[in-house]
């Protein structure tokens, strides 16, 4: 593979500013005037370039030069709606940390490298664990235009051990000039924030969302050098939004670094501004949100007892209109129909916001970022994120408030037909609850009739997909072939969209047609299973499990 050529002008460019950063063609004439002195015969008249390069490998000035360029492939890790770039590492001697860099000379790019946590005072008294035991970890979500990324897990205590360095783009929204580099005005109406989210994972993979935090990153714009430190509090979420988590200690530089610097005074400037032209908007919108429900009411009486939502509270108790949850959203290469789409969002997990002590349900609108890091969410949240995908499938989507039984509330999605043809989405599906039981039974397994168990999981997975039922014929056929005359088949399938064993095997015993199958007794009883895991995007899954025995009645 081969560089266009102003990509590789540029890369001798900083290959030559590091040379000459380490002044090694100085180090190279001393050491050939030193050679020449102590080397040189008096009848030889000239050092050849083997002896030369022998005496800088001797004096280390070649391994000096490649420690300092020390160019690394390495694959990132790519998650949903980002883009593939080539990828190097290289060390600095400022700095103890390993950053590990996508690196395209004619973009700019912002250094975020996260140097640890404090008073994280909910873990103070946990032990610090030992070599290879399993233990809660935090991990480190960041999303900025586009672009996600993940920190590697760290053993939750007082004071977490996150040293992670995160490279990203600053890019201009315009594909006119997607070539050229980012300059200090530019980057400064750049008002995206870089939205932090932090997840818990206990030592049962049951994952928590611990804070969630938009970072103004522009102050960066207005301190020396491109480089600034910064400290960040973290809070809590849901009822928790004003109690303090823990802190972060964060370290933002620019790369490569301003030629000039903005002075503080017009970062804060613009600064002030926005969140001046914010507030107006926020108050132009309850203006009109107050005269909508007003002309709204009037309409009929019946209205005055509708379920509408037009403000949701965001897991930081932040009020946000209900259209600023819903945009359109492009997931590349990785869902390819609107149906497996609604597939995807089907098997993320449910959750309903924890609530402290009694009460009804605690209403919480998850941020797309914080719904995806912890992989479940209520049932707004669901429908929120499929209702995104399908607008990005240019369809007319829309998310549905209402009901169901008994008053319950509930959200779902909707499209609307060039025809007038109205379809709802139910974007929602999965329960929780966990029990043991120990039947005790001795059981003979069967494989042969276990692996042909897998055609009906894969056909049931498939018209769930597509709506198209197929394959099923083959299937019984095999088991009519398998079971002798005079025996009796019976076969119990059950989805699941979650991974663990003992709770899925729980909720198959609460039915009777799988106890039924469990507890058969009869003559030459043979039991089977077979489970098939569909994957889908950010950890969700997709479980079918069925249970089947064959036996001979006793009479």
């Amino acid at each position: 593979m081969s560089l266009p050529p102003e990509k590789a002008s540029e890369l001798k460019q900083l290959i030559h500013q590091q040379l000459s950063k380490m002044d090694v063609h100085g180090r190279i004439r001393e050491i050939l005037a030193e050679t020449i002195r102590e080397e040189l015969a008096p009848d030889q008249q000239q050092l050849s370039t083997e002896d030369l390069i022998k005496a800088l490998r001797r004096r280390g000035i070649i391994d000096d030069v490649m420690k300092e360029l020390n160019f690394v492939a390495d694959n990132v890790d790519q998650e949903l709606l980002s883009s593939p770039k080539q990828s190097v590492c290289f060390t600095d001697k400022q700095s103890t940390l390993l950053k590990k860099t996508n690196i395209d000379p004619t973009r700019r790019y912002l250094y975020l490298q996260v140097l640890g946590g404090k008073a994280f005072l909910e873990h103070l008294q946990e032990p610090e664990p030992l070599p290879g035991q399993v233990c809660s970890t935090f991990t480190l979500c960041l999303h900025f235009r586009n672009q996600r990324f993940r920190s590697k897990p760290v053993p939750c205590a007082c004071e977490p051990d996150f040293h992670d360095g995160f490279l990203l783009e600053v890019h201009r929204e315009s594909l006119g000039d997607g070539t050229r580099m980012a300059d200090s005005t530019t980057m400064l109406s750049i008002s995206d924030p870089i939205h932090m989210v932090l997840i818990k994972t206990d030592i049962f993979g049951e994952t928590t969302l611990v804070a969630s935090y938009f970072l103004e990153w522009r102050s960066v714009l207005g301190s020396e050098n491109g480089v600034t430190n910064l400290t960040v509090e973290l809070m809590g979420v849901g009822t928790e939004s004003k109690v303090s988590v823990g802190i972060l200690n964060i370290k933002l530089e620019m790369y490569p670094p301003l030629n000039q610097t903005l002075s503080q005074e017009v970062v804060n400037t613009q600064l002030a501004l926005e969140r001046q032209k914010t507030a107006e908007k926020e108050r132009l919108f309850l203006v009109y949100a107050k005269q909508w429900w007003r002309e709204y009411l009037q309409i009929r009486p019946s209205h005055n007892s509708r379920l509408v939502k037009i403000f949701a509270q965001d897991e930081n108790g932040i009020n946000r209109p209900v259209c600023s949850y819903v945009k359109p959203l492009r997931a590349g290469r990785l869902l390819d129909t609107p149906r497996q789409a609604a597939r995807f969002v089907n098997v993320l997990g449910y959750e309903r916001a924890p609530v402290i002590g009694g009460g009804g349900k605690q209403e919480q609108w998850c941020t797309l970022l914080a719904f995806l890091c912890r992989n479940k969410g209520d049932c707004e949240d669901h429908a929120n994120l499929l209702c995104s995908l399908l607008l990005g499938y240019g369809l007319e989507a829309f998310v549905c408030v209402g009901t169901k039984a008994k008053g319950v509330p509930h959200a779902w999605v909707m499209t609307c037909g060039t025809d007038g043809t109205i379809t709802f989405w139910e974007s929602l599906t999965g329960h929780s609850g966990s029990t043991q039981e120990d039947l005790g039974l001795t059981t003979v397994w069967e494989d042969q009739l276990s692996y042909l168990l897998s055609p009906a999981l894969a056909s049931y997975e498939f018209e769930r997909t597509t709506s198209i039922s197929a394959g099923n014929e083959e299937f019984q056929d095999a088991i009519r072939r398998a079971v002798p005359d005079g025996h009796t088949f019976k076969g119990f399938p059950i989805h699941f969209v979650y991974r663990n064993a003992r709770r899925a095997f729980a909720t198959c015993l609460r039915s009777p047609f799988c106890e039924e199958i469990i507890c058969c007794r009869g003559d030459q009883v043979r039991l089977a299973v077979r489970v098939r895991v569909f994957t889908y995007p950010e950890s969700a899954c997709a479980v079918w499990i069925m249970f089947a025995c064959k036996y001979r009645s006793v009479l």
